[in-house]
């Protein structure tokens, strides 16, 4: 199987409803424009605003429907205002039994990736299509790249796109931008 894993186009902010800025939207019709031609057995997104709007320009060209998944959320680090909040996110792809109040330590954020895939597994897709976030998709990819971590993290992109080959479990960066 293969999963085509996007990170969301740039957004106006990290709220759950925070909408694509100006240039994210333009970024999404990019995105649509980069994906076309690819055929995808589905296609799921994140339940966040910015996530869902980065594919919706793909998914209308192509009459899809786009379907969402708790599991594709952004990691919640801390429910606390955090000034540390980097330097605190770092620690966590050191120890990943780390945890601050309220929040997911990166051993669960990867539980929660690996039992999606496991069930996109079970349903002998192909190609999958995904939007998530930067970090989940930074210790997504860590389960395949074990020295994918912080600094990794740092360089993504809004958006970026890698391919991930868990059969091989093989991962690429495909988004060039």
């Amino acid at each position: 199987m293969k999963i085509i894993a996007i990170r969301h186009c740039k957004a106006a902010g990290q709220e759950n409803i925070a909408p694509l800025t100006a240039e994210g939207e333009q970024q999404a019709r990019e995105l649509a424009a980069f994906l076309e031609g690819q055929h995808f057995d589905c296609i799921i997104s994140s339940p966040f605003k910015r996530a869902i709007d980065t594919i919706k320009p793909f998914a209308e060209l192509n009459e899809r429907s786009i379907q969402v998944d708790e599991r594709l959320a952004e990691r919640i680090l801390s429910c606390e205002d955090d000034p540390n909040w980097r330097s605190n996110l770092e620690r966590t792809y050191i120890d990943e039994h780390l945890k601050f109040p309220g929040g997911e330590s990166t051993y669960e954020a990867k539980e929660r990736i690996t039992s999606f895939i496991n069930d996109l597994q079970t349903k002998s897709y192909q190609s999958v299509l995904i939007v998530t976030h930067g970090n989940l998709l930074s210790l997504m990819i860590n389960l395949y790249q074990p020295s994918f971590g912080f600094k990794e993290w740092e360089l993504l992109s809004n958006p970026d796109v890698y391919l991930i080959d868990v059969s091989l479990k093989d991962v690429s960066k495909l988004w060039a931008h």
